[in-house]
C-alpha cells in the first residue's frame, strides 16, 4: 500500500508529462497528422508493453473472454477516442483554448461519478473545483479575466470538448476494470484493443510506407516521449491515483497543467514570470487543497 503522498507525487508527475504532451501536440501539428500521431504513439506503446501480453498470455486471454465489453469500452474511450480527438483539436485550436476546455475535466468526472455511481458530492469539493478553475482561467488569460470575451472559438475546440468528455467518462468507468489482473496487465490489454481499433482508420488513409518511415525517423524522440512518458508512465500513475484517491480527487490534479506549462515555458523558452502567474498558481493550489487536504483534515 502506497502512502497518500506517494500517490500525490505520481499523479503530479502524470500531469507534468501530459502538460508536455500539449506542447508537443501544438509543436508538430504542421508535420504530423493527428491520426498518424496517435497511431505511432500507441504503436510504440504496444511494443513497450508487448512482453507483458506474451508472458501473461493465459491471464490476458482469460480476462478478455470474461470482461470483453468493459475492456473494449475503456479502450475506445481512453486510448482510441481521447487522444485522437485531442490531437485533432490541437491541430486547429490554440493551447489557451485547449487548456481552458481541459479545466472542465474535474467537474465532468464529479458529475459522471454522481450520475453513474451515485457518488456523493460535497460542497467543499465544488468550491475547490470552482476556485481552481478560476485560477486556471486567471493564469491563462494573464490576469485579464475580461479578455475571455476576446477569445475566438473554432471547430477544433469542439474536438477538445469531446476529448474531455471521453477522458472524464473513462476516468469514471475505470473503477469497473477487472480486479483479478495487475494495473500493467490491464493497461497492456486496452492498449492492444485501442491500437487494433485505430489500425483500419490509419490504413484507410493510404499513407505511403516510405513517407511513414521518414516520419518516424525524423520524429523518433517525440514518439519515444509520448509513448514512454505520456502513455506508459502517465497512465500507470493516473490509475494509481484513481485506485487510491478516487476519480474525483485525481481529476482535480489536471488543473496543475497550466502551472506546469508556465514552468516549462520559463525553463525552455525563457519566458518571464509575471505576478499573474503567482496569483493563478495560488488559486489553483488552494482550490486543490480545499477539495483534497481540507476534507481529509476535517475527517480526522
Amino acid at each position: 500500500m502506497k502512502s497518500k503522498y506517494q500517490i500525490y507525487t505520481l499523479v503530479i508527475l502524470c500531469v507534468l508529462f501530459w502538460s508536455g504532451n500539449f506542447v508537443v501536440g501544438r509543436y508538430i501539428k504542421d508535420d504530423i497528422e493527428p491520426l498518424e500521431m496517435v497511431f505511432f504513439r500507441w504503436g510504440f506503446t504496444l511494443i513497450l508493453v508487448s512482453p507483458i501480453l506474451f508472458l501473461n498470455y493465459k491471464i490476458v486471454v482469460s480476462t478478455i473472454k470474461n470482461h470483453f465489453i468493459i475492456l473494449i469500452s475503456l479502450a475506445i474511450l481512453g486510448i482510441s477516442l481521447f487522444n485522437t480527438l485531442l490531437y485533432i483539436g490541437l491541430n486547429t485550436t490554440s493551447s489557451t483554448n485547449a487548456l481552458i476546455i481541459n479545466s472542465s475535466i474535474p467537474m465532468l468526472i464529479l458529475i459522471f461519478s454522481f450520475i453513474i455511481f451515485k457518488t456523493k458530492i460535497k460542497p467543499i469539493q465544488i468550491i475547490g473545483i470552482i476556485l481552481s478553475s478560476f485560477g486556471v482561467l486567471y493564469l491563462i488569460l494573464k490576469g485579464q479575466v475580461l479578455n475571455i470575451n476576446n477569445i475566438v472559438f473554432t471547430v477544433g475546440d469542439l474536438w477538445v470538448v469531446l476529448s474531455s468528455f471521453a477522458w472524464a467518462l473513462y476516468s469514471t468507468l475505470v473503477r469497473l476494470k477487472p480486479k483479478d489482473i495487475s494495473d500493467m496487465e490491464y493497461f497492456s490489454i486496452i492498449v492492444l484493443f485501442g491500437f487494433i481499433i485505430l489500425l483500419p482508420f490509419y490504413l484507410y488513409q493510404g499513407y505511403s510506407i516510405q513517407k511513414e518511415l521518414i516520419l518516424v525517423q525524423e520524429n523518433f524522440l517525440i514518439f519515444i516521449y509520448i509513448s514512454v512518458f505520456t502513455s506508459v508512465l502517465s497512465y500507470y500513475f493516473w490509475h494509481q491515483g484513481i485506485k487510491y484517491l478516487g476519480a474525483s480527487k485525481t481529476g482535480q490534479f489536471t488543473h496543475l497543467m497550466p502551472i506546469f506549462g508556465t514552468i516549462l515555458a520559463y525553463i525552455f523558452l525563457g519566458e518571464i514570470l509575471q505576478s499573474y502567474h503567482l496569483v493563478g498558481a495560488i488559486l489553483i493550489l488552494f482550490g486543490i487543497y480545499l477539495s483534497l487536504f481540507y476534507k481529509e483534515q476535517n475527517e480526522k
